[in-house]
Order: C-alpha cells, then structure tokens, then sequence
C-alpha cells in the first residue's frame, strides 16, 4: 500500500512540475490507521525463521533431492529466481558464483487466454539494475549444487531420448524446468516432514537476510546481496532483529554499564 500511494504521489508531482495541473492532490493523503494495524497483524503472521530453525529445516532434508534449490532459497534468491537460474550462463562451479536477477521465471495470470491455460510462465530479468548481481556461493551450497548437477547427468542418462535438456537448474527427473508454484509446494512438503514452522519462501529469504545483518555483515554488503538500491528499504523489509541479536545488544550495553 505504501509503494502505491507513492507511485500515486510522485505521478501528479511530476505533472504540477511540468505544468499539467496546478496541485498535487494526492500530496496529503495518509494510509489509514485501520489499514495498518491490518498489515501490523499480517507481518506478524509472516515471522521468519529464525537461525535454529533454518538449521534443523536443512539438517532434516540433506540427501533429498531438493537440498540444493531449497538452499539457494535460503541464500536470500527470491522464487523466480531459483526458477529462471541456468547453469549456463549463471551458474559457475569452478569459480564457486551463480549470477542472480540475469533471468527469472514466473507465472502470470491472463485472463484473455482459455479456462485452464490462463497461468503463463514469463521470463524476464531482474526490475532494477541492482536486482542482477553475481553471488559468491556459500561452501554448503556449491558442494550442493555439485551434487545436482551430476545427478541431473545420471537422470538424463537414465531416461534417454524422453530427457529434456532444459538448461535450467531447478527442473524435474526429466529435465523439464519447475515453476514457481510447485517450488512453493514442494518447499511446504519439505517443512511438514521435517516438522519445522511453515513459513513463505520469502520468509526464508528473510532469514538469511536477517542473520547476515544481525552477525556483523555490513548494510550496505547485505543491500546488494538481496538485490536493493534502497539501503533503508532493505533494512526496514528484510532485516528483523531476533532474540541471539538482542541478547548481543544486551551484552553490548552490560560493558558500557560497566
């Protein structure tokens, strides 16, 4: 709701410059306070996993098949971008980095096309300049990555001619590339078999986000990692202090004490 009260703003402030009209009429209007307390009530629906939980949600699916896509989930790559990444040009095992935001992989909905066709995947890159960047992998995920990839060479080998060659990293036995959607699901699989909180693959992003920032990591090196130009965009949406942080400012403020 914010971003589009802003967008509303800025369009008849660029028009009041140009000459078009003599006010900005949306210059004083305010969200609600209903609407907030909505949205309060809604964040706190959303609450991200925290570092024990992203731990035991990892120990518990190592040696499945989704380890390594769940992982660059966690790395803080958004669902379309796990979707859209390829292992060429994106993905280099010997340098150890995976380009994220070159091309991502969504679905729409078209309401012109036929009952049962109207969901469209649509490729495109990142938004904003920012949103392509070229991520250092964590050891744990290269190593996982690795592993995927040669046993997409086995499965290829094993099912012939039926193998599409997709050249995406997150595809199925058969080669053929996962949406969104059924990311999203076998995400939740996963979390009810390992008995861990069910939370939004964007709440797991925040997790990763959230630790980097909470253990030391410099703003402005967790900005770019998640993709923002916005410093305090990021800080604001992403960043959520958790109980290791504050007990750490508790620590901090016991020395100034004394």
């Amino acid at each position: 709701m914010r971003l589009t009260l802003g967008r509303l703003r800025s369009a008849p402030h660029l028009a009041v410059r140009r000459g078009l009209v003599v006010r900005n009429v949306a210059r004083h209007v305010t969200i609600s306070k209903q609407a907030k307390e909505k949205a309060q009530k809604n964040a706190a629906m959303h609450k991200p996993w925290n570092g024990e939980e992203v731990k035991r949600f990892l120990e518990g699916i190592q040696g499945h098949r989704s380890y390594a896509p769940m992982l660059l989930a966690l790395i803080a790559e958004r669902p379309a971008e796990v979707c859209g990444a390829r292992w060429s040009p994106d993905v280099d095992l010997t340098a150890g980095t995976i380009a994220v935001g070159t091309n991502t992989r969504t679905i729409v909905y078209d309401r012109t096309a036929e009952r049962g066709q109207r969901n469209k995947v649509v490729e495109k890159g990142a938004k904003t300049e920012a949103g392509k960047r070229t991520l250092p992998l964590p050891k744990p995920v290269l190593r996982a990555l690795k592993a995927f990839r040669a046993a997409q060479a086995a499965e290829k080998l094993a099912a012939g001619e039926a193998y599409e060659d997709s050249g995406y990293v997150l595809v199925d036995d058969l080669g053929r590339p996962w949406k969104t959607d059924k990311l999203r699901r076998e995400a939740h699989k996963l979390m009810a078999t390992t008995g861990v909180r069910k939370v939004r693959l964007y709440d797991a992003r925040h997790a990763c986000l959230s630790w980097m920032a909470n253990n030391g990591v410099p703003d402005t090196v967790v900005s770019a990692w998640a993709g923002h130009s916005d410093l305090g965009f990021m800080k604001r949406t992403y960043v959520h202090p958790d109980p290791q942080s504050l007990r750490a400012g508790s620590e901090k403020l016991a020395e100034l004490l004394g």
